[in-house]
């Protein structure tokens, strides 16, 4: 027996989304950009999609722009926004995704800007009133900050920090790859400029996603070419991957009352289940506070043991898949730098279970008689 309990790294395909991309490849293959009647058929594909994207977040289609997924749609907020706004200073958290903070470091290193890191509590909460400090003190700021913590689960409030960059007039992107199809969005009622999405992360494909861009903003393009996406992201639209994202998307929110509650019972499971038999687990942040914690992932972290570093590599020997690291560097591994900033100095090995719809209590049953056999 094998259990997949990595579902934030990416989660498998929907049997009817490998269908309907299946059939659609064997008879929509136009270029959307083409005149002709088949490139119109595709480009009602794309559109279509994009209508059913911006009705799902209560927006307008014109801010609904598709990427090859999060890490593109990152770059572009990032370097188009800082650029063609003139931004001299940035802020972000030590905590945030590499494809935010790596960019915003990049520029900071060739002194396009100023770099600010705003604090947060042992929980890895945004505080508020730092932030508040920081845009204070500086000119008109680039703020970045993740919806919801790949590694720990921590939800940051959009609504407020929406509020506190408007009163400061900054711009505000948030990373929200993690969230978007799994907790629901009205654009109208949150002051944010630029937010990602990845299909992979709600059961649709890998390559494709999209960025919001607020009607209140204006950028010039990341990827110059065409004019696809409105002149916004050239190169020929994945159409195959835009369906199978709207409809992830679409599949996502029809059923999310009921698919929230049941993943959260698996994970309340699994919290239990591991109190009662390994000794001494301990879990990250707020991952134990189901309703104020990303309710797909559960970070633990694991008694100090012989096998620390091959904590992972056990697991999926035992057929167990699952992810995680430790604060510290080893060897090769250069540790996780959200760990190091949660739990500094710590040698304990910390993995992450995260848990999607296809997931049963059997699975939690099993990793967790997997987990006794190496404690």
């Amino acid at each position: 027996m094998k259990v997949y309990l990595d579902n934030a790294a990416t989660t498998p395909i929907a049997p009817e989304i490998i269908e309907m991309m299946s059939e659609m490849m064997k008879t929509n293959f136009a270029n959307p950009s083409s005149v002709h009647s088949f490139g119109r058929e595709s480009k009602i594909i794309v559109e279509s999609a994009r209508k059913k994207i911006a009705e799902l977040l209560n927006t307008s289609p014109g801010s609904i722009f598709f990427t090859s997924g999060g890490t593109e749609a990152d770059n572009m907020a990032i370097k188009c926004a800082i650029q063609n706004h003139k931004i001299t200073h940035a802020i972000t958290l030590r905590i945030s995704h590499h494809a935010v903070l790596y960019p915003l470091q990049d520029l900071h290193k060739e002194g396009v800007i100023k770099l600010s890191y705003v604090d947060f509590d042992k929980d890895g909460v945004v505080s508020l009133s730092h932030l508040k400090e920081l845009l204070a003190d500086n000119p008109r700021t680039f703020v970045s900050i993740m919806h919801a913590n790949n590694e720990i689960g921590t939800i940051q409030d959009l609504k407020k920090i929406g509020e506190i960059c408007k009163e400061f007039n900054a711009i505000f992107h948030s990373d929200t790859v993690q969230t978007i199809g799994h907790y629901t969005f009205n654009m109208q009622e949150l002051n944010v400029d630029f937010m990602a999405a990845s299909a992979h992360k709600f059961h649709g494909p890998k390559g494709v996603g999209f960025s919001y861009i607020s009607d209140n903003i204006k950028i010039k393009p990341l990827i110059r070419g065409g004019g696809q996406e409105r002149n916004m992201r050239a190169g020929t639209e994945n159409i195959y991957g835009i369906a199978a994202l709207a409809m992830a998307m679409e599949m996502a929110y029809e059923n999310l009352e009921a698919e929230v509650k049941y993943i959260k019972g698996l994970k309340e499971y699994m919290i239990k289940r591991l109190k009662i038999e390994i000794a001494d687990v301990q879990f990250y942040a707020k991952c134990t506070d189901i309703d104020n914690s990303l309710y797909t992932v559960l970070s633990c972290h694991f008694p100090e043991t012989d096998i620390s570093e091959m904590l992972l590599f056990n697991l999926d020997i035992l057929g167990v898949a699952c992810s995680g690291g430790s604060a510290c560097a080893s060897g090769g591994n250069k540790g996780s730098h959200v760990l190091a900033e949660i739990v500094p100095d710590s040698k304990r090995p910390g993995i992450r279970f995260s848990f999607s719809r296809y997931n049963t209590k059997e699975d939690i049953d099993f990793a967790v008689e997997k987990l006794k056999e190496l404690f």
